[in-house]
């Protein structure tokens, strides 16, 4: 960070010496728009012939000097048509743009090039710069929720400092292979995101005539990040400074001591109340803080261009303990080295640090779970003190021996380093006058430190008497990619073509080993010294590669401006599949229609842009991990003459036939712009079948001897279609007021059409020690991981049980009651149903910006409709062996029977409808008020432009949910099962956050 410092201090030096530099003449001026008159912000300015140049500020003003009268000046801005203006003896030039047509038809990226987005015939989405900027992020893939119809988003641990985020596209096409997108970043397949202040623009490739170019990685999406790049004119330093402070956006409300001990001793009277009245959530959650400064600077000429920046994200968690720190840099450098050649590098880095505490529990920890603060602080008796009158760490008073929350949070250590490393280099060369040749190579290293220490204090989660434990493991894993590709254009009569072809090669190799030790004779060295462990735990090591070849080709055909035709094909080898299936061709056609360019059309002054769009296409994946076809060997402990020695058995099956995961996808789509595209719509329906989904089977006999009972095979079906609508609207633009209004609506439905032998596959999301074999279920004709339970069907009041209902065994008055399915008059597995279904009926984003004068507001609301939660929290809080929410204090009593909560009792922990509960919400994600500084105010300082911005992050949440927040999104599970198919589980999240932020921008 001292360097850091350094060179902004001297670059803010350089700033004032420009500005003291070539005084002789000041021009000044305002640039407007011709077609409404109003003011236009960052407009280039440029002395021609000469790198001297600004911009003008957020009102249209400009100041520049020159030296002497024959000078002329150079106005450019996107969408305008540029201007030449000779300064002569004025030292005021006001200047009026025209929009230009032409320019108004915005440039998109997609793979391996870029087209007009009036050409484009697949499904794509475009995010703005300013839109990823809205709010300060870890990364980009969080400002893209809610901005773009079909793309979920979601934190994989709500608020948790540095949590990884997850991102679907289209709704959930697999079951064992990865769901996540494909990310690109400047040409680097499987890139990671880098700083939203970095960006130049993100598009995300939504249907197969935009991702089949990527083939066997396409089904799940592709998203495309360009970042920015230098430009010629002047430098340009920007600093972006952010702060908030955040807070928890909801807390349970738990029973306080004497309300806890009347609570237990209801269930056991011999029950004796502790000494404490601990709030474990006040002890835990704090006020947390973001703070993020990202300086960058740019410049170069018509030959060269740079752009280089430096960003610094802090955060600490609202858990104590926990936090993430991460610096991150980025340069790009282009250069025009003859009138044919041109030469790019892009290089990225970051340093990130986790300190975390344990959240989001499997369960699989020591006595149930124990390590898990979040379920702990809602578990544990409020009676119970922080320390015991010894000093030692006190333990649960009621079911579970646990460690208290807030000695497990603030004495443990989780510590995470990640460093990662890219560099992008290429070459582009004109072989002739319309065949380009470019080629790429690229480099990534991920390299990763993952430490865990249970000090001896934690006597539970340490492991009772084992005097501390320790783990520490480390991974690095390191990425190649080589890309080559011709680009043929030519006009041929009316039409355009354009022609690719290319060949990929992409190799990754991971290598990871952990070490781990117990029994410390002290706690001072975390798990930096397990030789001095007493008990040393069995070492891990492993070594994997995957290499994928390919070759890819693209034609796109446009006829007369109204005709569009693009046509792609890729055959991809992978070596993680079966020798019979290593390779396999993805191909996919479009068509569109600008039926806005015939003549019937053509004049209308309603209708700006009317476009037809219809793609079909087959898209792959083949995000599994390497080695899952072969026959494998594994390691396991054989007592042979009373020694124990490790034995070499049969780990897995081989199965020579696997292969991808194909998706075959139809689009339908309609691009619509009216009254000069002040309104612009897009509407997509789309269905995908992917088919050979890779599904683990379990049916071989064990007597076969394999330590992996279940090899994957390519038996299942599964279907996804939906509606997208994007709505961007222009409502009100003059010189002092705008208003504009970004919407975005989609609609998944999901159903699996065949799986397994058609048998029903049941899985398990609770935590471990919940001891529950099935949460939800895959069924053929339903959607992907609906919740599997009792259906319950109230309190039982005594007496005759209504028609079609039935008790647990030794249940009575007060207790619950549930539906008899199979009429046995008893209550078993087999009265188990569907009971809920997570898939959200409709997700939704909507976004206003105000502009007033200096003054500028946005607006943006984000939610879904629909997704049922299960409330594993609630099963947990009303089972009679931990504290419980107030609400527990209606249960029922024969003085209180209009209740639906059953009598206070100590009982299993059912599954059932009771716990399901509508997740459907409204938020307000951000609101946000900028004031741009009037430019006579800061010009003094060398300062061209300065905006200072305050804005909430959410701050209001509609929902009828239960539970801390709807968007959960719970990652544990103490059986077998898939991400993709734990959706809508709740408990032990890490607390989602609300936010003030004050944000500074400065450019000179």
């Amino acid at each position: 960070m001292k360097q850091l410092k350094s060179a902004l201090f001297i670059l803010f030096g350089f700033c004032f010496m420009f500005g003291a530099y070539a005084q002789e003449r000041t021009i000044k001026g305002t640039v407007t728009s011709a077609e409404d008159g109003i003011t236009l912000p960052g407009v280039n300015v440029v002395v021609k012939g000469t790198n001297n140049g600004t911009s003008t500020d957020f009102d249209g003003n400009y100041s520049i000097n020159v030296n002497g009268e024959s000078v002329i000046l150079l106005f450019s801005y996107v969408g305008y048509a540029s201007k030449e203006v000779a300064v002569g003896s004025s030292n005021t030039i006001n200047v009026v743009l025209k929009e230009d047509l032409a320019a108004l038809d915005e440039v998109v990226v997609v793979g391996y090039g870029s087209r007009r987005k009036s050409d484009v015939t697949g499904a794509v989405s475009s995010v703005k710069s300013e839109e990823l900027n809205a709010f300060p992020v870890l990364d980009a893939a969080q400002a893209l929720q809610g901005r773009a119809a079909g793309v979920v988003v979601q934190s994989n641990n709500g608020g948790e400092p540095g949590a990884p985020i997850n991102i679907q596209i289209r709704g959930n096409t697999s079951i064992n292979a990865s769901s996540a997108p494909l990310i690109v970043v400047d040409g680097f397949v499987g890139a990671t995101f880098p700083q939203p202040n970095d960006i130049e623009s993100m598009e995300i490739l939504k249907d197969a005539s935009a991702t089949a170019i990527y083939g066997s990685r396409g089904s799940n999406g592709v998203v495309l990040v360009t970042t920015k790049k230098g430009r010629s004119g002047a430098l340009t330093i920007e600093l972006n400074s952010n702060y908030s402070v955040q807070n928890t956006a909801n807390e349970l409300d738990l029973l306080d001591a004497n309300q806890f001990a009347t609570y237990q001793q209801a269930i056991n009277s011999g029950y004796t109340q502790g000494s404490a009245n601990t709030d474990w959530q006040d002890l835990l959650y704090r006020t947390g803080n973001i703070q993020n400064h990202q300086f960058s600077f740019s410049g170069g000429t018509d030959k060269m261009n740079f752009y280089a920046s430096a960003t610094y994200f802090q955060q600490d968690g609202v858990i104590v303990n926990s936090q993430f720190e991460r610096l991150s840099f980025l340069s790009n450098i282009d250069a025009q080295v003859t009138d044919k050649l041109k030469l790019g590098i892009n290089v990225f880095g970051s340093r990130g640090n986790k300190d975390g505490v344990p959240t989001q529990s499997t369960g699989d920890t020591a006595n149930g779970g124990g390590d898990d603060v979040v379920s702990l602080t809602f578990r544990f008796a409020p009676d119970q003190p922080i320390q015991d009158a010894n000093g030692i760490n006190t333990i649960n008073s009621v079911g579970d021996n646990v460690d208290n929350p807030f000695a497990v949070a603030t004495e443990g250590i989780n510590e995470t380093k990640i460093d990662n490393y890219r560099a992008n280099l290429y070459a582009n060369y004109d072989i002739l006058e319309n065949l380009t040749f470019k080629t790429t190579f690229g480099y990534s290293t991920e390299n990763g430190t993952d430490g865990l220490f249970r000090p001896s204090t934690l006597v539970i989660t340490a492991g009772s008497g084992t005097g501390g434990r320790a783990t520490i493991e480390n991974y690095k894993r390191t990425n190649i990619l080589s890309e080559n590709y011709l680009t043929y254009t030519k006009e041929i009569g009316k039409g355009k073509l354009t022609a690719l072809a290319g060949y990929s090669y992409q190799k990754t190799a991971t290598e990871r080993f952990s070490a781990g030790a117990q029994g410390f004779t002290s706690d001072s060295f975390s798990f930096f010294n397990l030789q001095s462990g007493a008990v040393q735990l069995i070492p891990t090591s492993s070594f994997s590669e995957q290499e994928i070849q390919s070759q890819f080709g693209r034609l796109n055909f446009d006829y007369d401006d109204r005709f569009l035709l693009t046509a792609t094909v890729r055959r991809d080898g992978a070596s993680n599949f079966a020798e019979n299936e290593k390779y396999a061709i993805f191909p996919s056609g479009a068509i569109g229609w600008k039926l806005s360019n015939e003549n019937f059309l053509k004049d209308h002054d309603k209708i700006s842009n009317l476009k037809l769009r219809a793609s079909y296409g087959v898209t792959g994946n083949q995000a599994i991990a390497a080695y899952q076809s072969l026959a494998r060997f594994g390691s396991v402990f054989t007592p042979i003459n009373g020694s124990t020695v490790i034995n070499v058995t049969p780990g897995q099956v081989a199965n020579p036939n696997l292969k991808w995961e194909s998706s075959y996808q139809t689009n339908i789509g309609l691009d619509l712009g009216l009254f000069n595209n002040a309104v612009s719509l897009s509407l997509d329906y789309y269905n995908i079948d992917t088919k050979d989904l890779i599904i683990a089977d379990s049916s071989q006999p064990q007597f076969l001897g394999f330590l992996n009972a279940a090899s994957l095979r390519n038996v299942g079906e599964v279907n996804n279609k939906g509606f997208e609508i994007n709505l961007n609207t222009r409502n009100i633009s003059n010189e002092n007021f705008t208003w504009t209004t970004d919407f975005n609506w989609s609609t998944n439905k999901n159903e699996f059409v065949t799986l397994l032998n058609g048998q029903d596959i049941f899985q398990d999301a609770s935590p471990g020690y919940f001891n529950i074999p099935r949460t939800h279920l895959l069924r053929e004709g339903e959607a992907v991981g609906v919740f599997w339970g009792f259906d319950y069907q109230g309190v039982y009041q005594g007496g005759d049980l209504p028609a079609g209902t039935a008790l647990l065994p030794g249940a009575g008055a007060g207790d619950q009651l549930f539906a008899d399915l199979d009429d046995s008059g008893d209550i078993t597995t087999d009265d188990q149903r569907i009971i809920g279904d997570p898939n959200p009926d409709f997700t939704f984003g909507i976004t206003n910006n105000f502009t007033y004068k200096n003054f500028d507001l946005n607006i943006f609301f984000q939610g879904s409709q629909g997704g049922d939660i299960m409330n594993l929290t609630a099963v947990q809080l009303f089972n009679g062996d931990s504290n419980a929410t107030t609400d527990i204090l209606n249960s029922w009593t024969p003085s209180n029977t209009d209740t639906n909560i059953p009598r206070v009792a100590l009982r299993g922990k059912q599954i059932s409808s009771r716990f399901v509960e509508d997740g459907s919400y409204i938020r307000l994600k951000n609101i946000a008020l900028g004031y741009n500084i009037p430019s006579e105010a800061i010009e003094k300082l060398g300062i061209s432009s300065m905006r200072v911005a305050i804005s909430a992050q959410n701050l209001l949440t509609f929902t009828n949910y239960s539970g801390l927040d709807p968007e959960v999104n719970f990652l544990g599970g103490g059986g077998s099962g898939s991400q993709n198919t734990f959706n809508g589980f709740d408990f032990g999240n890490y607390p989602t956050l609300k936010s003030v932020n004050f944000s500074v921008n400065l450019k000179f």
